[in-house]
């Protein structure tokens, strides 16, 4: 399967991910950075640098540099 997302959609379809855990859990962590992620109507994130590091995270991806391998050592 081949996905292509741009980085709103991308953001948003981990934005759905995180909200079913934190349904699952009720975990106050999981609340208090989803609260962060929250979009306020001019589109901007509740706290702005969570959109700065998830930009930074996709640059990490397209480099190559997140290994998402389970390593039990």
């Amino acid at each position: 399967m081949n996905i292509n997302l741009n980085e709103k959609e991308a953001y948003a379809a981990m934005y759905a991910y995180l909200v079913q855990v934190y349904e699952r859990t009720q975990s106050d962590d999981l609340g208090g950075l989803l609260g962060d992620m929250s979009t306020l109507q001019d589109e901007i994130t509740a706290d702005p640098a969570v959109w700065y590091t998830w930009l930074q995270c996709i640059e990490q991806v397209k480099r190559g540099e997140i290994n998402t391998e389970l390593n039990l050592s």
